[in-house]
């Protein structure tokens, strides 16, 4: 699937312009974002915390695809929230469907850190899919 929502607004973001790290929670995974090698995927918006995990191997649920129509790649932002965008009306509807949702929560797929800082994202224990399907 992949790509935008053509129901929805997207939200306004900036793509960083600088490297930057995003570590992964519980996992211990950090990616080295380089902005150059953007996009990594086609899932999420473009340079989005989604994307990025899934151009490197990182598996995050994201049943819809990565358009902002379910909860599923829910993740909370532990560091580094204040240099992501600002979440869209849609996002805020979907993660009120979200298990566990904090302060800090926020779909991957929606969630566009600019640079600025490091960001370091917990995946939920109850949101890590331990079951994979072989690619046919």
């Amino acid at each position: 699937m992949g790509g935008s929502n053509p129901y929805l607004h997207s939200s306004t973001y900036a793509l960083p312009t600088r490297p930057y790290k995003l570590t992964f929670l519980p996992l211990g995974r950090t990616i080295e974002v380089r902005p150059e090698e953007l996009p990594y995927s086609r899932d999420g918006a473009k340079g989005s915390i989604l994307e990025i995990a899934l151009g490197h191997g990182i598996d995050l649920d994201h049943a819809c695809g990565g358009v902002c129509a379910c909860s599923t790649c829910h993740v909370i932002v532990k560091q580094g929230l204040e240099s992501c965008n600002e979440p869209s009306e849609p996002e805020l509807d979907q993660l009120d469907n979200a298990r566990g949702v904090t302060a800090r929560s926020r779909l991957a797929c929606q969630t566009v850190p600019d640079g600025r800082h490091d960001v370091v994202v917990e995946i939920p224990s109850w949101n890590r899919n331990l079951v994979r399907e072989d690619h046919h």
